[in-house]
């Protein structure tokens, strides 16, 4: 089989690109060329140049590359997931990354098909704030539906926050580097906010799956098949650095006297974030342990410079609550 990863040399792309040449798919990266290429060298992993924006560019890259599997990891505006739609719709399949975003309600757990997902205005639709990425991945889904109607072999795959190796975001990062550096780690609240995650090789090959048994037309979460608390994915990263830690809860108010809010620390959500994913599973799908996906993920930490600091609160500030909590 002959892939098209529109994205494929960033995190999520690249562990797709990974999963497609372990299952022996003639790969291609499709995309601008602006960031390093760990494909570069690779003999079995083509490349056409081109912005996914442009779509002279897609229709260029159908013509060359004849995809019979389309993976869009880069689609962030519904606008992109319908021209790709139209562009690749000889494809025997066109899998489109969403996210956990897209649903509008909080549910527990959220399920595809019966969970509504957000709306999204036309302003919306063409905006690139954090606030609209749930409704223009929700309207990217809906793009999905329609061609699917078209007879398009289109389908969607909806993951929750994604960790895993090379991860640029390095919200994961922030915390690794925390428990490695310090004894007593800091966490918001009372450390059972529980947020669904999901390994980057996991999603990679969830794509795959979902690209070769998936329906036409239908969505599909993916994400770890056992969740943690905050509090819990902090003692992870500790059990795969080997290391023991004292994890120190902090209400709203106890951070607040350092000008901390719970929000300021990554994977913090207020509500519970929990996709159901016994769809996917249902199409032989299976996730790593999340043992070992953290394994992986904090060997890759210490191998790379990623330190996470600006993506949460310096340290400075969380000695303060710590000092504060230690006089109550």
């Amino acid at each position: 089989m002959n892939a098209l990863v529109v994205g494929g040399t960033r995190f999520v792309g690249r562990h797709t690109v990974e999963e497609l040449r372990e299952h022996d798919y003639d790969v291609t990266v499709f995309n601008r060329g602006n960031h390093d290429d760990p494909f570069a060298d690779a003999a079995d992993v083509a490349h056409v140049a081109g912005d996914r924006g442009v779509r002279a560019d897609l229709e260029a890259a159908a013509r060359e590359v004849g995809p019979d599997v389309v993976i869009d990891c880069v689609a962030y505006h519904p606008g992109e997931v319908e021209a790709a739609t139209e562009v690749f719709a000889d494809a025997a399949a066109y899998v489109y990354v969403s996210s956990g975003a897209a649903y509008g309600v909080e549910e527990i757990p959220k399920r595809e098909g019966e969970t509504a997902l957000h709306d999204c205005t036309d302003e919306q639709a063409t905006d690139d704030s954090r606030d609209t990425y749930g409704p223009r991945k929700a309207e990217g889904d809906r793009a999905v539906f329609a061609a699917a109607e078209r007879g398009v072999a289109a389908m969607s795959v909806r993951p929750p926050v994604v960790y895993g190796p090379h991860d640029y975001t390095e919200r994961l990062d922030y915390w690794i580097a925390r428990i490695a550096a310090h004894d007593r780690v800091l966490v918001p609240g009372d450390g059972t906010n529980l947020w669904h995650r999901a390994y980057a090789p996991d999603v990679g090959s969830a794509l795959r799956v979902v690209a070769e048994h998936g329906e036409p037309g239908e969505a599909y979460n993916a994400g770890d098949r056992r969740l943690t608390t905050l509090a819990g994915l902090v003692e992870l990263v500790a059990g795969a650095l080997d290391t023991e830690i004292e994890v120190v809860t902090a209400g709203a108010r106890e951070l607040a006297a350092a000008g901390l809010a719970p929000e300021d620390f990554p994977l913090y959500a207020p509500d519970p974030h929990v996709l159901s994913t016994a769809k996917l599973a249902g199409l032989g799908w299976d996730a790593a342990s999340i043992e070992a996906a953290m394994t992986d993920t904090v060997r890759e930490h210490r191998e790379s410079d990623r330190t996470g600091e600006k993506q949460g609160p310096d340290r400075a500030a969380e000695e303060r609550v710590l000092s504060i909590l230690d006089t109550v």
